[in-house]
């Protein structure tokens, strides 16, 4: 047997999640002891509308293999429509993350609500396996600060 152990990926994971419904989501996950993977690492905002889209490039730029944006339902937003500004903002976000050449998958938007702590800790898990099988983020690794 080797001395080196061959460590498994651990994908670092950032998730913006709306202060109403998807982090009172992951509240409900938590409280009925439904697990979501460790590598997440939740943001709370206000609203998915706060999430400008610098916030993901800055996450990636720090050393993250994947971003989620977990919203309102659309038309039950706390702040009216702030969720139709954030898709918006994340449509043209996705097309630009593919142009400078960071894989489809690494980025997702999800709506979940506050009664829906079993969706939130399926939908994190679903997205912790599809950042596991993409691999560490190397696209925007040049750009990352060195400590």
């Amino acid at each position: 047997m080797s001395i080196e152990a061959k460590e498994e990926f651990r994908p670092k994971i950032v998730a913006f999640c709306c202060n109403w419904c998807s982090y009172a989501g992951a509240d409900l996950a938590g409280s009925s002891r439904l697990s979501y993977p460790a590598d997440v690492k939740i943001i709370r905002v206000p609203c998915s509308c706060r999430v400008n889209p610098m916030f993901i490039l800055r996450a990636f730029e720090r050393g993250a293999d994947g971003v989620i944006m977990c919203g309102c339902h659309p038309g039950d937003c706390h702040y009216t429509s702030g969720n139709y500004y954030a898709r918006r903002r994340m449509t043209l976000l996705f097309s630009m993350l593919d142009f400078i050449g960071v894989e489809n998958g690494r980025t997702r938007v999800e709506w979940v609500s506050a009664a829906e702590g079993a969706r939130f800790s399926a939908t994190m898990h679903e997205f912790v396996d599809k950042i596991r099988s993409l691999g560490k983020n190397v696209r925007l690794e040049d750009l990352r600060c060195r400590n």
